[in-house]
């Protein structure tokens, strides 16, 4: 009996309490006023009527009011003012004053100090200060306009919340999400579903999280997808300062660019907008696809280079701060009794120009010297001498054959001379355009090219760098990779294996053609070492100053030593079966493999050489011969420390309960 008194006595305190709460309509004011009765209830019909009710003024141009129901309808020019705050417009309006809540229909328009929203019905709570809509409306703030199917509007927050259908525009972007909450006060817009957000050059798509109109900022969190171009950012969160152009990727980082059939993985990665540039920490690896064709598992496939560093670094640069390595071929190498040499320099792996001069190859009596193209100099007694040369030059536009000096040719790279067309090269629809400088632009199919203007991209990799390819794999301190001329250079204390081969030097490059291995270049203590398959305690080894090496059909095929060449090689008899130890020194060598084996060694120029039996001089080795093979890795997996578990096959069959021997019962 006590309990019920209780409970009876919370009862009459709410419904007091809720009998406080309402308040009633006044009616302040009004032009005419017609008053019947309807169902004994007295109902007011009024003209240009003044209505009060709590802390708002609301007004129309007639007005049918139910006072014994706090309750009116208006029509026409209605307007609600709520606390000098909050204004809304509209034809025509339902209140219901107990409720304190609004129906107002065509036309409606609520204004605030941040935004206008317009709709054609809106839902208003006069107590929560709370908007709705539910057919469409529109939401116009400071350099924002946002519609949607479905909008709810907190007055008291200046928060909006927006469902279906709904697009955002402002200034820079177009955003078009499902769910979406917008603060006119603050200009952050907060994402709860599928969104695109699309500015002038890229797009980002995500499923959740914020980002300011006005400052750009963002914050994304599920789903992440950021493209420019042919570019792609995806991660699990991503962090992007629109200002300063400069974003971050954290988990699960992937950049992709489509063009050069990259893509670069790791799981920290900082972005800048500007110059495409990403720099990507903590398990960084790289993916490049080429044109070279491995077997997996009874189907070719293309051959994917990856390449694993502590750190890589990816941008887009002018192409003309870029020194391109020329693309050379085994018949340009030529081994001479005379030849000048070239000088080279060491640049810093932050530099962009190549670490050699350009050279030209000049060409005379049938004769090739290779020569630095700053100094190019030749002489010749016969006028047809010199045309054949001129023409010969390599890198050289169009020669006139009218205006020949008639003993001495002197091509210097700074001053251009009428037999000398200096010359730039813009890549374009995946071409390599060479462009004459007088000119500084060209044209590939409907695309304007201008080398000061054309970029290229470049990749580097920093300290402890490894690559996998199937037909090559090698370790280094660093790395850089221009697109542009498709070479890989390697720096401090670089090795490249291929195949049973291990290439060691100061520097490195391997250049690509088409996207396969085309040639490789040994600068400053060349030493490559060839293990035997048949006895792995045979090492042939090849030392000099420079070595150039060709590749075809993924294997090395030819071999070009410069400068204090020397060589051990294992001769073998027709049974396949070592005979003795050939060990020469000379300036030059020239090497060739066939079925990956050596073949055959030319040397030239002061040969001095050797036959030792097998016996004697099986462990003969040059001067720093070093063989490693612990450090060549292995697989991709050693590069991008992604394993691959297998899955447990599930049984076919029910399997049989286990066999349980039976008690025997006690006599």
């Amino acid at each position: 009996m006590h309990k019920l008194k209780i409970i009876f006595l919370l009862l009459f305190v709410s419904c007091a309490a809720l009998a406080q709460n309402k308040s009633k309509i006044i009616l302040q004011n009004a032009a005419d006023i017609v008053v019947t009765i309807v169902d004994k209830q007295s109902v007011s019909h009024l003209r240009n009527p003044v209505f009060k009710h709590d802390n708002a003024i609301l007004t129309c141009d007639s007005a049918v009011f139910y006072a014994d129901r706090n309750y009116f309808e208006a029509y026409e020019n209605v307007h609600i003012n709520q606390a000098d705050t909050v204004n809304i417009y509209a034809k025509f309006l339902n209140y219901d004053g107990n409720q304190k809540k609004a129906h107002l229909n065509t036309q409606v328009r609520m204004v605030d100090k941040t935004s206008v929203l317009t709709t054609d019905i809106f839902d208003y709570d006069m107590a929560s200060k709370i908007g709705s809509y539910l057919e469409g409306g529109k939401v116009v703030a400071k350099d924002v306009v946002i519609d949607s199917k479905n909008g709810f509007y907190f007055a008291n927050t200046n928060d909006a919340y927006f469902k279906h259908n709904v697009v955002v525009v402002t200034p820079q972007s177009v955003i078009k999400s499902d769910t979406l909450r917008y603060n006119s006060k603050n200009n952050w817009t907060y994402f709860y579903g599928p969104t695109n957000i699309k500015g002038t050059d890229d797009n980002l798509y995500t499923e959740n999280g914020q980002y300011n109109t006005k400052s750009q900022n963002a914050f994304f969190s599920k789903r992440n997808l950021y493209t420019q171009g042919t570019k792609s950012l995806k991660g699990d969160s991503l962090y992007f300062d629109g200002e300063k152009g400069y974003g971050k990727a954290v988990k699960n980082v992937v950049f992709e660019d489509s063009e050069d059939k990259m893509k670069l993985y790791g799981q920290l990665g900082e972005y800048y907008k500007a110059d495409g540039k990403i720099i990507v920490t903590q398990k960084p690896f790289l993916g490049m696809v080429t044109k070279d064709s491995v077997m997996l598992n009874n189907k070719k496939v293309a051959d994917t280079l990856w390449l694993g560093a502590d750190t890589l670094e990816s941008k887009m640069v002018l192409l003309k701060s870029v020194r391109l390595k020329t693309q050379i071929n085994s018949q340009e190498i030529q081994i001479l009794e005379e030849k000048s040499p070239t000088q080279k320099t060491d640049l810093p792996l932050g530099e962009f120009m190549e670490t050699e001069p350009q050279t030209t190859v000049i060409k005379e009596d049938e004769e090739i010297a290779k020569l630095p193209i700053e100094t190019a100099t030749l002489t010749a007694d016969s006028l047809e001498s010199k045309k054949a040369a001129l023409k010969s030059l390599s890198l050289v536009g169009q020669i006139s054959n009218e205006k020949l000096p008639s003993q001495k040719i002197d091509l210097p790279l700074d001053k251009p001379t009428e037999v000398e067309q200096q010359s730039a090269v813009i890549k374009g629809d995946n071409k390599l355009v060479t462009l004459p400088i007088d000119k500084k632009e060209a044209t590939i199919g409907n695309a304007k090219l201008t080398a000061d203007t054309t970029k290229t991209r470049i990749i580097k990799a920093y300290h402890r760098v490894k690559v996998f390819k199937f037909n090559m794999q090698a370790k280094a301190d660093s790395l850089f990779f221009c697109s542009a001329d498709s070479t890989l250079r390697w720096y401090k204390k670089p090795i490249i294996w291929a195949e049973d081969a291990q290439q060691t030097g100061d520097s490195i490059f391997v250049q690509l053609k088409d996207k396969k291995l085309h040639n490789l270049q040994i600068d400053n203590n060349a030493f490559i070492v060839h293990s035997d398959k048949s006895d792995t305690t045979k090492f042939n080894q090849i030392k000099g100053k420079t070595i150039n090496g060709f590749f075809k059909n993924n294997a090395l095929y030819q071999l070009f030593v410069d400068g204090n060449a020397e060589s051990i090689y294992f001769s073998k008899g027709e049974d396949g079966k070592g005979n003795d130890v050939n060990q020469t020194v000379s300036g030059q060598l020239k090497i060739i493999f066939e079925d990956k084996e050596i073949t055959d060694i030319f040397c030239i120029q002061n040969v001095e050489g050797s036959f030792s039996p097998l016996e004697e001089g099986q462990k003969n080795r040059l001067t720093g011969f070093s063989w490693q093979p612990e450090l060549r890795p292995i697989s991709k997996e050693e590069i991008t420390g992604i394993t691959i578990q297998k899955r447990t096959k599930l049984p076919t069959k029910t399997p049989a309960k286990p066999f349980v021997k039976p008690r025997s019962k006690k006599k």
